[in-house]
């Protein structure tokens, strides 16, 4: 198996971002429509739920369903409110050496992924991340250095709210430090249980636990796989080593403080790193975000890709993936 990741740099929604949603919209909307259109909400009522808890987006929000067509079917799609519930795998942690930095992995299906890493000027504010659903984000850095990151959180429940991926847009085109995040992710509605990491250029840290159906829950945990403070999805959490990954990665930062290169190496073996695309959980790519330089470091076995916010040149890399049953063993 392999995938084209391609970096894309487009201030405003414009042409390149209409040439991606052109190519990407036919998978998108047979996902968004795969229950009835009688589950999702309005128009009128996801646009008024952006108008309440993410004012600041509606500009950019009336943008983009202008560029997809103007379509009803396209605009409740890119508000991303009460869409059909998705699970993913996924594991993150924060190295808090001198910088720190965050390295995730993202675990699900590629063949319901974009694949593309954006940077954008969308508010003004400067953001790199890996697209979701064209307008969303899966991670990513803003020009404060702040970096925020996803896990699913490993419950069942889903109910009214956003999809996490337009939350953690909203949170790099709005706020500077991890303090200002977790007050924005504690009063935006999500739909689903998720985990959100974020650290700062100061090096702040939290991992806030999302659910539709209680309060988020801020903790300092350096380490997010796919439960939250307990396992509460059992079968989900045994199929994806949910436990086993987050004692791995936390027995890898408390081993006599490793070393960047140690850390991320963790993140490229099992049972961290996963080979199995045929259940919809494998491991795509693997990010370090560095707050200091606000840099994005991809990496794949034997492959890497660094990615600066500042940088002005775009392009694309063809990565190849090991077959399943592949023994990973990266030092």
């Amino acid at each position: 198996m392999s995938l084209n990741f391609e970096l894309m740099t487009e201030d405003r929604p414009g042409p390149r971002w209409r040439a991606l949603f052109d190519r990407l919209w036919p998978h998108h909307r047979a996902w968004y429509l795969g229950e009835s259109l009688k589950d999702r909400p309005t128009y009128l009522q996801c646009r008024r739920a952006i108008h309440q808890h993410m004012p600041e987006l509606l500009p950019v929000y009336r943008d983009l369903c202008e560029l997809a067509g103007g379509g009803d079917i396209e605009a409740r799609f890119l508000s991303l409110f009460c869409p059909p519930a998705y699970l993913t795998a996924c594991s993150q942690a924060v190295w808090q050496g001198s910088p720190p930095f965050l390295v995730r992995n993202y675990d699900y299906n590629p063949a319901a992924f974009d694949a593309v890493v954006l940077r954008t000027r969308w508010l003004g504010r400067r953001v790199m991340g890996m697209s979701d659903c064209l307008g969303g984000l899966l991670d990513g850095i803003n020009d404060a250095g702040l970096v925020v990151s996803l896990t699913f959180g490993g419950r069942r429940v889903v109910g009214d709210g956003f999809g996490v991926p337009i939350i953690l847009r909203y949170v790099l085109e709005t706020c500077e430090t991890v303090e200002q995040a977790m007050a924005a992710l504690k009063r935006i509605p999500c739909h689903m249980a998720y985990n959100v990491t974020a650290l700062d250029r100061g090096g702040d840290l939290a991992t806030v636990f999302l659910g539709p159906d209680r309060r988020a829950y801020v903790s300092r945990a350096t380490v997010a796989t796919n439960h939250q403070e307990r396992v509460e999805w059992a079968t989900h959490a045994a199929a994806t080593a949910s436990v086993e990954r987050e004692r791995v990665l936390l027995n890898e930062l408390s081993r006599g403080r490793p070393t960047r290169e140690e850390f991320i190496a963790a993140f490229l073996r099992p049972p961290v790193y996963s080979l199995a695309f045929d259940r919809g959980f494998g491991t795509l790519y693997t990010a370090a975000y560095s707050p200091s330089d606000r840099s994005l470091d991809l990496r794949w076995p034997g492959t890497q890709w660094m990615l600066g916010l500042d940088d002005a040149v775009d392009g694309s890399l063809r990565v190849s993936y090991p077959p399943p049953g592949t023994a990973i063993g990266y030092a």
